[in-house]
């Protein structure tokens, strides 16, 4: 059944465990860094070196003592050639004396400085981004600050661009700062690029002058932020200017020409959204501009540079794709969401990420709310929190970690998903006027400093009147969650439910719960408060047993739910159900022959992805000729583009498929992704002559990897080599589709094994690339093995070619590629 090739194989390496560090904090302690100087100003002026990926800089950074007096002001600076270090005083420069030692700049100060007293130092010094040492993560994954992408101009290549990545303290891979987020400074740059480029910064262009074939932009940043959310990027950019928010604060979407007419598409509910928020937070949107970058080669998904956000170049998509759905909208939501949780309020140290991340990933959820609906809204949130639940390692980690062993290990699904529904608990317990009242408290009274998890617990509590003590110390200060069983009975007209904790005994949780009983085809929600202890038995007077119990309907609470229904409680459930966890719970039960009645009455349900995921099954089960109708209607005049591409998939996988060419042929010329997908699919299924002549006709880039992946056996049947690139990264996952897509599976093992049997090393480098991440975070056994058994097959096949240089360097490769699955 068709889902993107991209979420099938993240869905499937997602059943894995991965390995992750165990920061749960018992055994160090990550201290808060100090601060014995104040950062005040910081002025750059850079110019770049592409051909040796060098930047050369000089910097005024004013600053003083903090609170201690002190003679000596200690910079981070990685990798750098340091030129000169002065102090700047009256237009004068005195010499100062210094030492550059294992990536700190060391100054010694003309004088002891007393607190409130400042100074500036200058420094003139070369940027080396290529000789930094530190390591990226998982969710950034690279750590030297500064990217020159295609720096020779190569024409198969990306565009010419240069950009800044700061988080979590890569800032000072390009200029000398103190790298830490509790510091906050503002901030002049001049930018120095060819007179071709354009440029962004934070804060607003306030001049640029031009000089021959170059140009210098003046950008500066007004109001203090941390090192960290410091940014340049430069590059042959279109600038797509939106209506300014408010008519005063300009919108501008800087992407590559070819994605000009595209950009509102993209990012055009900017305005929109930061009208929610402000509102939303009660605090309106406080920089004096914002602008959106998409770069190439990004490190992670997206970062919220103040005012100057760039984005993986995966916010690209194509005007047929966007007709189906924006699937980088929560990104956007998400960036936005941290110039008022992350810009405005840091996070005083790596360890409180959650008062950044959780809110940000949070705001994906009031956005969507808003913006669609509560379907939407809740069928994201159950993602994330999904997401979580199946990374079983993540169970032992506390939200608010002193222990962890790097930095970066905090960028992971209890920093972010986690979190967030944390928050959306905590926003449920309080009531809406509490809480969003205690977040404007938070975000008024730490403005442009810093914050931690008690400074928001102390804002919620000062507007509440609650004590929240009991959930900080369980959700943030704790690792882990409940996992929920459900015993019911029901005798002399009393139904006795038992809510038992099943999770280890010192770890037990205290929670409100609703809870939904059906009688006579209605629910009555009752609210209960568990207790923290193994069991929780609560009692409700009835006369007839209730025709169904339905716990935590609306997926509120963080909990593992191990309450097992029959299936004809599931039908109940979704025939009667309001809430989509209700609903979503009912048609994701596992498949058994009763569960087709289910899955029909959910091609009906209000929300789209429901009746998807009812699609989806059913593609499993042999339907009747009525029970085809109702999926060929979805197919003809579902509003949602992404439903109907679900249904013609079921369609051309059913034994009916030949019925239905002619819907299939008139899809292909839709102004639609998804259903073209589905569509091209059929045709490849039905007419595998009319599927190759399509792919004739076409090149690579008619095609999307959805369409490729449909066409799989009619590339691979003919050995059409042109497309094999954008598939072959694809091939090698052939075992894990072996269960649930047979078929695929099939196709992918010939195209892996004829790829196998190429001599072309750049094959071989595209399944390097592929699996290399994986292989460094993937830690089931089960899993291992079976990549490792492709590799093994490669290499046999390898093996068995006449052994030219070439074919030797592709074994050496795939042999290295195996031993990182050790």
């Amino acid at each position: 059944m068709k889902k993107t090739l991209f979420t099938i194989i993240a869905l499937l390496l997602s059943g894995y465990t991965f390995a992750q560090t165990d920061t749960s904090g018992r055994s160090l302690y990550r201290a808060t860094p100090e601060k014995k100087t104040a950062l005040k100003h910081t002025k750059l002026k850079v110019d770049f070196n592409f051909t040796n990926q060098t930047l050369n800089g000089e910097e005024w950074l004013t600053a003083s003592p903090y609170f201690y007096a002190t003679d000596s002001l200690i910079l981070d600076a990685k990798a750098m050639l340091i030129h000169k270090v002065a102090l700047e005083q009256n237009g004068k420069q005195q010499p100062l004396s210094y030492s550059y030692k294992n990536d700190m700049l060391r100054i010694k100060l003309n004088k002891t400085y007393q607190k409130g007293e400042t100074y500036t130092v200058y420094i003139r010094y070369t940027a080396q981004p290529e000789k930094v040492t530190d390591k990226g993560s998982r969710a950034i994954t690279d750590a030297k600050g500064l990217y020159f992408i295609n720096p020779n101009g190569e024409a198969d290549k990306p565009m010419r661009q240069v950009w800044t990545q700061g988080e979590t303290e890569g800032s000072s891979c390009w200029f000398p700062t103190i790298d830490k987020p509790n510091q906050k400074t503002t901030q002049e740059i001049e930018m120095t690029v060819p007179d071709s480029f354009v440029t962004l910064s934070n804060g607003v262009l306030k001049s640029s002058d031009k000089k021959g074939n170059m140009r210098t932009d003046y950008w500066v940043m007004d109001k203090p932020h941390a090192p960290y959310l410091f940014f340049m990027g430069a590059g042959e950019f279109a600038v797509v200017k939106d209506t300014p928010w408010r008519g005063k604060v300009p919108i501008e979407y800087y992407v590559e020409k070819e994605y000009e007419p595209v950009a509102k598409q993209i990012f055009g509910n900017t305005s929109e959204m930061i009208t929610f928020f402000s509102e939303r937070f009660g605090y309106d949107y406080p920089w004096a501009k914002y602008a959106q970058m998409v770069v190439r080669d990004f490190v992670s998904g997206a970062m919220e540079n103040t005012t100057a956000v760039s984005h993986a170049e995966s916010a690209y998509q194509s005007a047929e794709a966007l007709a189906d759905q924006n699937y980088w909208e929560p990104i956007i939501a998400h960036e936005l969401a941290h110039h008022w949780f992350g810009d405005l309020v840091t996070t005083e140290s790596w360890s409180n990420l959650t008062v950044n991340e959780s809110f940000a990933n949070y705001s994906e959820y009031l956005w969507l709310l808003h913006k669609y609906g509560k379907d939407a809204a809740e069928y994201h949130l159950s993602n994330n929190t999904l997401q979580y639940q199946h990374r079983v390692n993540d169970f032992a980690k506390d939200l608010v970690r002193f222990g962890y062993d790097s930095r970066e290990d905090m960028f992971d699904l209890v920093s972010y998903n986690k979190g967030g529904a944390i928050l959306h608990m905590l926003r449920n317990y309080l009531g809406d006027e509490a809480f969003f009242a205690g977040l404007t408290d938070y975000l008024k009274t730490n403005e442009y400093g810093t914050g931690e998890a008690h400074q928001l617990r102390l804002s919620l509590e000062k507007v509440s009147g609650k004590d929240l003590n009991w959930f900080f110390n369980q959700w943030y200060f704790g690792n882990g969650n409940p996992t929920v069983n459900v015993e019911k009975t029901f005798s002399n007209g009393k139904l006795t439910l038992k809510i038992i904790q099943t999770q280890s005994e010192d770890l037990l949780f205290q929670f409100p719960l609703d809870i939904d009983i059906y009688r006579n085809g209605k629910a009555e929600r009752h609210s209960v408060w568990v207790d923290a202890r193994k069991e929780n038995t609560f009692t409700f007077a009835m006369k007839k047993a209730p025709e169904l119990i339905d716990i935590n309907p609306e997926g509120v609470v963080l909990i593992d739910e191990q309450y097992h229904k029959t299936w004809a409680e599931y039908l109940y459930q979704m025939q009667r159900a309001k809430s989509l966890k209700s609903r979503m719970q009912a048609v994701s039960a596992p498949m058994a022959p009763d569960g087709k009645d289910i899955l029909l009455v959910a091609l009906k349900d209000p929300f789209f992805q429901v009746r998807i995921q009812a699609l989806q099954k059913l593609a499993n089960y042999e339907l009747n000729a009525k029970e085809m109708a109702m999926v060929e209607k979805i197919a003809s005049s579902d509003p949602e583009n992404l439903a109907k591409s679900a249904a013609i998939w079921v369609l051309a996988t059913s034994k009916y498929k030949n019925k239905y060419v002619s819907l299939f042929e008139k899809y292909l010329g839709t102004p639609s992704g998804a259903i073209k997908n589905a569509a091209i699919n059929g045709i490849a299924r039905t007419e595998p002559a009319r599927a190759k002549s399509i792919l004739e006709k076409g090149s690579v880039k008619d095609f999307d990897t959805d369409q490729l992946a449909g066409l799989s056996g009619v590339i691979v049947d003919n050995q059409m080599e042109q497309y094999l690139p954008a598939i072959l990264p694809y091939f090698i996952y052939y075992p894990f589709f072996e269960k649930d897509n047979p078929e695929t599976a099939v196709n992918f093992k010939k195209g892996y094994e004829w790829a196998m049997h190429l001599d072309n090393t750049s094959h071989v480098e595209l399944l390097a690339e592929s699996l290399k991440e994986i292989a460094k975070d993937m830690e089931n056994p089960a899993a291992k093995e079976m990549l490792k058994n492709v590799l093994d097959e490669g290499i046999t096949i390898k093996r068995g070619l006449n052994q030219t240089e070439s074919v030797k360097k592709q074994i050496k490769m795939l042999e290295e590629i195996k031993e990182m699955f050790k």
